[in-house]
């Protein structure tokens, strides 16, 4: 990457919402109902405990996610690149972001489901760390199945491993 297409990440603002629903719905939700709407965007933003975040290139929306954090784990509940923007680096730049962020908030361990028909996807998160858990049938719209993944981010020491 070099200065111009370097992203700049940050948190989603309020009137994003619509255009974050809208890529939703393009590239995620393709085929299955839209359940990423700009509502719900916007409802993930206000959430004190969910991180909306943006990848911007040139002031360009080039990537979107939206993670849950809990008191020790995290929920990565969407995470995408737009197709002009892919393989360069932009959802890998992201998801450390996300990471580095429960790391600093003391969570442990980040759990997402993925198509499991999207290899791209879940050969993207096996290269970030995260390793397949098992399958759940039939999780989008009653008829696809998904890929259960998670990774632990850091193991904290027992008292026992202290000694």
């Amino acid at each position: 990457m070099n200065a111009a297409t370097t992203p700049v990440i940050r948190a989603a603002h309020i009137s994003e919402a619509a255009l974050i629903a809208s890529a939703s719905r393009l590239h995620v939700e393709y085929g299955l109902q839209w359940r990423w709407t700009p509502s719900r965007i916007r409802q993930q933003i206000r959430d004190p405990e969910t991180m909306v975040l943006i990848a911007s290139v040139r002031g360009d929306i080039a990537g979107f996610a939206i993670m849950h954090f809990g008191d020790e784990r995290a929920h990565l509940l969407l995470l995408a690149v737009l197709p002009q923007h892919r393989r360069r680096g932009i959802g890998s730049a992201m998801l450390r972001w996300l990471e580095e962020s429960c790391k600093t908030a003391g969570i442990r361990h980040v759990r997402l489901e993925v198509r499991s028909a999207n290899r791209g996807a879940r050969d993207f998160y096996a290269r970030a760390g995260y390793r397949y858990l098992g399958q759940i049938s039939a999780y989008y719209d009653g008829r696809e199945s998904a890929a259960v993944m998670a990774r632990q981010l850091f193991v904290t020491s027992t008292a026992d491993d202290r000694e």
